[in-house]
C-alpha cells in the first residue's frame, strides 16, 4: 500500500508434521510411538493463509482502512486522503504516488488490454513518488469504480495483494515461528508501511524489534517479542500525522495479543478509530 518492494520469490509450501506407520514385524516389540505420547502431541493451528483466518485478515484491515468489515466492497473505494500518496484505492490502498497501484494497474493492462485504466499508466509512470494527480484528473477515480465492475480486474487486485503484501507477511512471520496472529501484525504493517529501506518501513521496525525480544524461531517468548515488535509499530505511525492514530495497535491487535489469542480465533472484538466490530 505504502512502498514498492521487489517481487518475492514464491514462498515455500509448509507441511505438518506426520506420524508414518512402521509395520516391521522386528521392531513390533518397541513400538516407535506410544499411543499416550501421540495423543499429547497437539495439531498445530491454522496460520494467517488459511482461508478462514485469511477472511478474518482481510476484515481486519478492511476496518482500519475502510471502516467497514465488507472488504470486498473497496475494490471500487478510491480517494487521495492527503497522506502524500496521492490517490490511495482498492483493497488494500494501492497508492499512485508509491508504485503499487501503478503495478497493479500495469499486471491489469497485461491481461486485459485496452481496458479502462491503461490510458493512465503514462501518468501513473510520472507522478510515482509524489502526490500529484497531474494526468490522471478528472475521470481517473471515476474509471477505477468503472474497472472495479470487472472481474478480471478484481483479480488483479487480488493477486496483488498477495504478491507484494500478503505473501510476504505470512512467509517472514512463519520464518519467524510466530503463530496467526503475529503473521497478521507483519500483514498490517507491510500493508501501511510498505517494505523499502526507510525507518518506518516493515523491515526496519521488524530489525528494532529484533533488537528488544527474540522471537520463538530464534528460542524467544512469542508473546513478548510481539509486544515489541507492536511497540515499535506505534512508533513508526507517530512519526507521520496520517497515521498517528494508533488505535488499529492499540484497541485491536495489542486487545488480541493481551487475551492470549495467538491463533486470532473468534470471537474477535475490537475498536479503530473509535468504531466497534465484532467477528464471531
Amino acid at each position: 500500500m505504502r512502498h514498492p518492494f521487489p517481487d518475492p520469490a514464491r514462498p515455500p509450501g509448509t507441511s505438518r508434521r506426520t506420524v508414518l506407520a512402521m509395520a516391521c514385524a522386528s521392531l513390533a516389540a518397541v513400538p516407535l510411538f506410544t499411543p499416550s505420547r501421540a495423543a499429547a502431541t497437539p495439531a498445530r493451528a491454522a496460520g494467517l493463509d488459511d482461508p478462514a483466518k485469511k477472511e478474518i485478515a482481510m476484515q481486519l484491515v478492511s476496518s482500519a482502512e475502510n471502516s467497514s468489515l465488507d472488504w470486498k466492497a473497496q475494490y471500487r473505494y478510491i480517494e487521495d486522503i492527503g497522506d502524500g500518496r496521492g490517490y490511495t484505492a482498492g483493497i488494500v490502498g494501492f497508492c499512485s504516488g508509491t508504485g503499487d497501484m501503478l503495478g497493479l494497474v500495469e499486471l491489469y493492462a497485461d491481461r486485459s488490454p485496452g481496458n479502462v485504466l491503461a490510458p493512465y499508466l503514462p501518468a501513473l509512470r510520472r507522478v510515482d513518488g509524489s502526490d500529484s494527480h497531474e494526468g490522471l484528473d478528472p475521470g481517473f477515480p471515476d474509471d477505477w469504480r468503472r474497472a472495479a465492475g470487472d472481474p478480471e480486474f478484481r483479480r488483479a487486485q487480488d493477486d496483488e495483494r498477495d504478491r507484494v503484501y500478503f505473501g510476504p507477511a505470512v512467509r517472514r512471520g512463519k520464518e519467524d515461528g510466530l503463530r496467526t496472529l503475529g503473521q497478521f501484525a507483519y500483514y498490517d504493517a507491510i500493508v501501511m508501511h510498505g517494505d523499502g529501506g526507510d525507518r518506518l518501513s516493515f523491515g526496519s521496525i521488524r530489525r528494532r524489534a529484533l533488537g528488544r525480544a527474540l522471537p520463538p524461531a530464534r528460542g524467544g517468548d512469542e508473546v513478548a517479542y510481539l509486544h515489541a515488535f507492536l511497540d515499535e509499530r506505534v512508533w513508526a505511525m507517530r512519526q507521520e500525522e496520517a497515521h498517528s492514530d494508533t488505535s488499529r495497535v492499540d484497541t485491536a491487535q495489542r486487545v488480541f495479543l493481551n487475551e492470549g489469542n495467538l491463533d486470532l480465533e473468534p470471537p474477535l472484538d475490537w475498536h479503530v478509530y473509535g468504531d466497534g466490530y465484532h467477528i464471531g
